[in-house]
């Protein structure tokens, strides 16, 4: 199952500042800042003190039996001080650190505080509602040079920005501890101000929430303006680290909200800080993309800068790498379905362009100086998307990026007559995908390895087509091998000699370490059935009669001998004889 949290990185990616956070007591708990029940305890203990008595080894049940009712956050500072300013007063010392405390990091913004103002500093967050007094939130952005609306009062409520004209808008619900007007007691927390509920009835109306450390049980107020709003535009993600309250499940049920598990605030806000910034990185347009990429590559060969080649193509080859990471294939309670299938080939698709573009023009225009890059970006690739779990179909998926580079590359190669260099991609880029050492990348980066038959038959068009991968792959390179292979017959022409050469490089490979081989059939094979005496196995046929065993770069593939390449070839054609595509 894809992690909820990921979900929702690329919902809020996706829907830039749509999303307001409803921050409690939870979300300031690491930084020392105690939760209401924790200032209860004190408070009764304090009270018990004062009056020679201990409350020990449950205060909350000595306040009940001394004062005949329940132990209440918003009662007992009623009670203890009667005045807001007062009450202000005794709250100081639980949100302002000392000089102890500030050198050791307590009472001062935690992780998930500097999370969130990141998150707000990239504009993904404008509004933050808080039941908290403390000052952490508005600390930590004003820690990355940001200054906050902060609403705190139904005056300052009335007199603000609209939302949507300020970057970042905090609303205090119940004040802050410097103001003598917060809002601690049972009467206080039950409405709100006219003023207040407007802006509340708005923020619920437009915006998705992302609820956490609040449990939803003592603010009476805040849950009817969440009841009141009957339309929910934008999901609702409520962070859980236990069970919610039974007042909390009927709100939440009502908003139809996400529940989301976390160990902690700080966990889940560093999280999702990390992964929504991360996929806004990779979303973001490429500034090497398309031709530029191509005309930096080629002033780098053209100067045979090794050093800037190999920084280009690994930063891009890791750029594409982790962002297939951060949109991963669905694990193995997902079965694979159509729509999912087709959203993941359009990602990678669209993600592998700019390398695509780059690996074509250095199929064609490079040499032996670049080799070694090559072979390490596609070992880079292919290890990144390494994964064991799931269902088999979505694993091999994950290496459709790869597949696509193997043929950009190699056609361009095949082009220019570049056998060195395809050559090198075929033989020495190692296996990572499997464990077996020195196995070659060629036994899964195949197409039909990548997208079995029955899947590619779910791609829209090619339902009934014996090589559906592999003719989808024929349509979708060729607009980047354009100007490479200009001429249309010349291209279909490379792309069976491709698919035919790398089904004897596997063959090959297998009659090294056993008796008999077996190999993929591209398209070309059923022109091998159909078109008996043409095609590509013909063709080849003839060149192998001219083949010198040492001049050809295409022979020493097969460690020149063509005895070598004739029992490959003879395995290959077998199996295209016996495919059955009558």
């Amino acid at each position: 199952m894809i992690d909820p949290i990921l979900s929702l990185a690329f919902s809020m990616q996706s829907n830039k500042g749509v999303y307001a956070l409803l921050l409690g007591s939870g979300v300031s708990r690491s930084a020392g800042i105690p939760t209401g029940w924790e200032v209860i305890l004190d408070l009764i203990r304090k009270l018990a003190h004062i009056q020679g008595t201990s409350c020990e080894p449950d205060p909350a049940a000595w306040y009940a039996a001394t004062f005949r009712e329940e132990a209440n956050y918003s009662k007992l500072l009623d009670a203890v001080a009667k005045r807001p300013s007062e009450r202000s007063q005794l709250l100081r010392s639980y949100f302002e650190p000392n000089e102890d405390e500030r050198q050791r990091g307590v009472k001062t913004p935690t992780e998930a505080h500097k999370a969130i103002a990141k998150l707000v500093a990239a504009g993904y967050v404008k509004v933050i509602i808080t039941t908290n007094f403390d000052r952490l939130t508005e600390k930590a952005l004003e820690d990355i040079g940001l200054v906050p609306t902060v609403l705190g009062t139904p005056d300052a409520v009335q007199g603000a920005l609209p939302i949507t004209h300020s970057r970042c808008t905090v609303i205090k619900l119940h004040g802050d501890y410097l103001d003598t007007r917060i809002k601690n007691t049972p009467e206080e927390l039950s409405v709100y101000d006219k003023r207040l509920n407007i802006l509340l009835d708005r923020v619920f109306d437009e915006f998705g929430l992302i609820i956490c450390g609040w449990s939803g049980d003592w603010d009476i107020a805040l849950r009817t303006a969440i009841q009141r709003c009957k339309t929910h535009r934008f999901t609702t993600y409520w962070t859980v680290k236990d069970d919610l309250s039974e007042l909390a499940k009927q709100l939440a049920t009502l908003r139809r909200a996400e529940i989301t598990p976390i160990k902690s605030a700080d966990s889940f806000f560093g999280d999702l800080s990390e992964k929504v910034l991360a996929i806004d990185e990779y979303s973001r347009p490429n500034p090497l993309s398309g031709k530029l990429a191509v005309v930096t590559l080629k002033k780098y060969l053209e100067d045979n800068n090794e050093i800037r080649i190999h920084d280009m193509l690994l930063q891009e080859a890791t750029r594409v790498s982790q962002g297939i990471n951060l949109d991963s294939s669905p694990t193995a309670s997902v079965r694979p379905d159509q729509e999912e299938f087709l959203r993941r080939m359009k990602i990678y698709e669209s993600s592998v362009e700019t390398l695509q573009a780059m690996m074509c023009c250095l199929g064609y225009w490079g040499k032996g100086n670049v080799e070694a890059v090559v072979i390490k970006a596609f070992e880079l690739l292919i290890e990144s998307q390494k994964e064991r779990n799931g269902y088999e179909a979505w694993r091999y998926l994950r290496l459709y990026p790869a597949l696509i580079l193997l043929y950009s590359i190699g056609l361009a190669s095949l082009a220019n007559n570049n056998y060195a260099l395809l050559g090198a991609v075929f033989l020495k880029t190692k296996n990572i995908y499997r464990d077996e050492k020195n196995t070659s990348l060629m036994f899964d980066l195949y197409a039909s390895r990548v997208i079995e038959k029955d899947l590619g038959h779910w791609i829209p068009g090619r339902e009934r087509e014996y090589t559906p991968t592999s003719n989808q792959l024929f349509e979708l390179l060729k607009p980047a091998l354009k100007e490479y292979i200009p001429e249309e017959r010349q291209y279909e022409d490379l792309f069976d000699r491709f698919e035919y050469l790398q089904s004897l490089v596997i063959a090959d490979l297998m009659l090294q370490i056993r008796d008999h081989a077996w190999a993929p059939v591209g398209r070309w094979g059923w022109k091998y059935i159909h078109e008996t005496g043409r095609g590509i196995s013909a063709d080849f046929a003839n060149e192998m009669a001219s083949l010198n065993e040492s001049a050809s770069g295409l022979l020493s593939w097969f460690g020149n001998s063509l005895d070598r390449l004739a029992k490959a070839k003879a395995a290959v054609d077998g199996v295209a004889s016996k495919m059955g595509w009558y």
